[in-house]
């Protein structure tokens, strides 16, 4: 028999820890990220949690604590996944779960940060203020950066660079800039309309706000109905891609529940590239 795969472990290791923490189903059966309310909800996440084989039985936790336990699984889950691409995509990397809720946390980054003086600016003027709102604030869940490369690694190979060229290169550390946000991650334990586009906004505001290039952005959501992931799914122009915490768990749920139209619309975002799997998240990082 073959040895599974790193991705594959990984995978299986990411549930493991969401079942342990945020993942449960109650006395009645229904499961944490299940609409109690919906029929049809309550039926595809019981389905999802059996296939992940949920055993444990407890009251769902408070919206908050469910968000930042689904948070920190993600972050480790990226976090353990991208290292092994690094010959795929080289680079000093850090991936972490943000902490604080600081509105300025991507102005640590080199394409956001003239948000300081931005920021700074507004509060030193109250109509200028009024006229920005909070359009430029944005506070992702997830965020995979790259440290700016010294002069040795960038000439490692062969003399690459010196003091007369490259002097505005934001990877090159001698230059003096931030770290580079990679990735935005933005972890949805469920859907509702609100979150949806909650997510849209922000990413908005990161393509309208960056200076250089775009981070990826990305939503990771555990939702278990097809009609609410195509809420945040469909569409192009914000949102890189939706992945969902257990996409081929959710596929043969529908099968087995025969929801033939749920299983339809889930195609159509699957085929269309724009609902993918949390294991294929890692390699279109790496892109």
């Amino acid at each position: 028999m073959m040895t599974p795969t790193k991705f594959v472990e990984a995978r299986k290791a990411y549930h493991a820890a969401l079942l342990k923490t945020v993942l449960t189903v109650n006395a009645s059966g229904v499961a944490s990220n299940a609409d109690k309310d919906n029929r049809a909800s309550v039926k595809i996440a019981a389905g999802i949690a059996e296939l992940l084989k949920a055993e444990t039985l407890s009251e769902r936790l408070a919206g908050q604590t469910s968000g930042n336990r689904f948070e920190d699984a993600c972050a480790v889950f990226v976090r353990e996944t991208f290292s092994k691409l690094n010959h795929l995509r080289p680079g000093t990397w850090d991936v972490h779960q943000v902490t604080g809720r600081n509105r300025l946390e991507i102005a640590k980054y080199e394409q956001f940060a003239h948000l300081v003086a931005l920021d700074e600016a507004a509060r030193g003027n109250p109509a200028l203020a009024a006229a920005l709102g909070s359009d430029y604030t944005i506070t992702p869940d997830v965020v995979v950066v790259r440290d700016t490369e010294p002069d040795e690694m960038i000439n490692a190979t062969e003399r690459i660079v010196d003091d007369t060229v490259t002097r505005l290169a934001d990877l090159r550390k001698l230059n003096g800039g931030e770290p580079l946000l990679h990735a935005s991650i933005s972890c949805k334990w469920t859907i509702r309309s609100d979150r949806a586009q909650n997510a849209r906004s922000e990413a908005l505001n990161l393509i309208r706000n960056r200076k250089g290039r775009l981070p990826h952005v990305v939503v990771v959501t555990a939702e278990p109905t097809p009609s609410r992931l195509a809420s945040i799914a469909l569409g192009t122009g914000d949102i890189d891609c939706v992945y969902h915490f257990a996409l081929y768990e959710l596929q043969k749920t529908l099968q087995r529940l025969d929801m033939a139209d749920a299983a339809d619309m889930l195609a159509v975002m699957v085929n269309g590239k724009r609902l993918k799997d949390i294991s294929d998240l890692p390699l279109d990082l790496a892109i």
